[in-house]
Order: C-alpha cells, then sequence, then structure tokens
C-alpha cells in the first residue's frame, strides 16, 4: 500500500463508518472472561486482539522514530508516517516485528505504542496495511460481483459493466469498512498486556524477526 499519515488525536477523522460502538474501558475483557468463563479459547481471542493492536502501534511510532532524521518538528506533530520498513504478524502470546530496528529502539517503542494506546490514542490501533483491509476488500468484491451477476442480464457487456460497478464500489468501501472492522473486531486496546521479552527468532516460515513477548495481567 503507498505511503501515507495519519494525524492522531483531534485532527484524526474518518469519513465512514467512525462509529464508536462501544468506548474502550480497561476492565471489558477482564469483565467478558468473568462472564463468559466458559467459552473455551476466549482469553486467547482476547489477548490475539489485544496483541494485534499493540503491534499496529509499534509499527507506527517505529515508524514515525525513522521519520525524525528528515523531517521538521512542526511537521511531525502529532504526526505518525508509514514508511513501509516494519511489518508484523500477530499471535496470541505475543508478534512479530519485521524490519530493520535496533533492539533498544524497539523496546522503547514497544513500551510507547502501549502507553499511548491505554491513554486514549485508540486509532494508533488502526493500521492500512492489516490484512483486515485486504480480506474485507476481497469478501466486498467477491459479494458484489456476485450480487451484480445475478441481478443484470447475461450479455457479456452488461456483465462486464456489473463487474466493474462491483469492483469500483468495493475500492471505494473497503478502505473504511476494514477500519471498522479493525477498530471493533480485530483488535482491542491492550489494558491487560505487559511485555515479558524480547528476543530474535524464527516465525513460522522460517523467516528471522523479533518476537515481543507478552503476558496477560489482570485490569488494575
Amino acid at each position: 500500500m503507498d505511503t501515507s499519515t495519519l494525524q492522531y488525536g483531534s485532527d484524526l477523522s474518518f469519513d465512514f463508518l467512525n462509529l464508536d460502538l462501544i468506548s474502550p474501558s480497561p476492565t471489558q475483557d477482564t469483565d467478558l472472561l468473568e462472564r463468559l468463563s466458559f467459552v473455551p479459547g476466549l482469553k486467547e481471542i482476547l489477548m490475539l486482539r489485544q496483541v494485534h493492536a499493540l503491534e499496529h502501534a509499534t509499527v507506527w511510532t517505529l515508524s514515525k522514530s525513522y521519520g525524525c532524521a528528515t523531517q521538521k518538528l512542526s511537521e511531525r506533530e502529532n504526526v505518525d508516517i508509514d514508511n513501509q520498513l516494519y511489518s508484523g504478524l500477530s499471535t496470541e502470546e505475543g508478534f512479530y516485528l519485521y524490519g530493520e530496528a535496533n533492539i533498544s529502539n524497539l523496546r522503547r517503542a514497544v513500551n510507547l505504542a502501549l502507553q499511548r494506546l491505554t491513554n486514549g490514542d485508540w486509532n494508533l490501533a488502526v493500521h492500512p496495511r492489516c490484512g483486515t483491509n485486504a480480506s474485507v476488500a476481497f469478501v466486498l468484491t467477491a459479494g458484489l460481483a456476485v450480487g451484480m451477476h445475478l441481478l443484470l442480464p447475461r450479455g457479456p457487456i452488461e456483465q462486464l459493466i456489473g463487474l466493474s460497478l462491483a469492483t469500483t464500489t468495493a475500492t471505494e468501501l473497503a478502505p473504511d469498512l476494514g477500519t471498522f472492522f479493525q477498530r471493533h473486531i480485530t483488535t482491542a486496546i491492550p489494558f491487560n498486556l505487559a511485555v515479558e521479552n524480547i528476543t530474535f527468532k524464527h516465525d513460522a516460515m522460517g523467516r528471522k524477526a523479533y518476537f515481543v513477548k507478552l503476558k496477560w495481567k489482570e485490569s488494575q
């Protein structure tokens, strides 16, 4: 995805589906676990959502740190930059960080990202290069294409027009829908996470990366 900038705080507004269905609460996942303790794997799912948010926030923080050398302070203030040098992969135990990073800088970025998220900078949990966006775009395009195929006459010209309309509509809607799904479904503010350690290891695909191991802690 093309390099982009996002402003956080009061300057950031998504024009479509920017609905705060439930404002994040420090005890939301702990309370849910207490009420639904009989559901198998629930804690792992909740932790994965929190890890996912912290992964995104860490990538934003590292990207901003990298850009500090070439930007004036007035241009950097309240701006997080996606320079595509970093990416991540979340698991229920922590996340992998891909890209050239000094471990000290990474440790600082993780702690800063965690602090910013839990102190109200919730939009750091959303990232434009998240796989959620790609999945939403694929499903939306496929659904609209099937709908157009069923609704329009079977002639090749009509079907081609329908496919074009479906693709164009999906392209317009997918980014905002992806943001909505990230914010409310695939990520959660990491109120229950604490950093255990950071190591350099191979992921499941054999790629070398930093692994930020996280642990669950009960809400204060």
